[in-house]
């Protein structure tokens, strides 16, 4: 069974792992640097990912790096795999989006694009009229024109 994210041990466990002292343990609780679990009777439960967290705490500390800076570097360490857990779930959306959009026909955007430069180049198209293409990136950008003093 995997115990790395289920609070299974007792403060003073959790201090004869990590090789903290329990005083401490409850500071860095206090500071917001790792939040164990709670039994119902309101226990604190350490789990692995918590040990781990506190190995990655005693690093810091030894480096010099103050509590309120470990704070910060948790934060963003956190922030950081969110982010990366984020792009993997996106990236394997956007296979089965491209997967599902091949099933249609329907050309790819990659296709769509050679092709309206494949247009441009061999633009048939008579003067004074703009193609449907440039209507579309110009749509993006479009910044009313600068009204003349002499015209009014």
């Amino acid at each position: 069974m995997d115990r790395s994210g289920r609070g299974v041990y007792g403060i003073s466990v959790a201090a004869g792992l990590s090789g903290i002292g329990e005083q401490s343990l409850r500071l860095y609780e206090q500071r917001r640097l790792i939040t164990p679990a709670r039994t119902a009777g309101g226990t604190r439960r350490y789990s692995d990912d918590d040990l781990t967290r506190l190995q990655r705490i005693t690093e810091l500390l030894a480096a010099g790096v103050n509590v309120a800076g470990i704070g910060q570097i948790l934060d963003l360490q956190d922030r950081n795999t969110q982010l990366q857990s984020d792009i993997s779930a996106l990236k394997s959306a956007n296979v089965r989006l491209t997967s599902a959009h091949r099933g249609t026909g329907a050309p790819r955007e990659d296709q769509v694009r050679e092709r309206n430069d494949h247009d441009e180049l061999d633009d048939d198209t008579p003067p004074g009229d703009v193609p449907e293409a440039d209507l579309i990136d110009q749509s993006r950008t479009v910044t009313p024109p600068a009204e003349d003093a002499a015209s009014r």
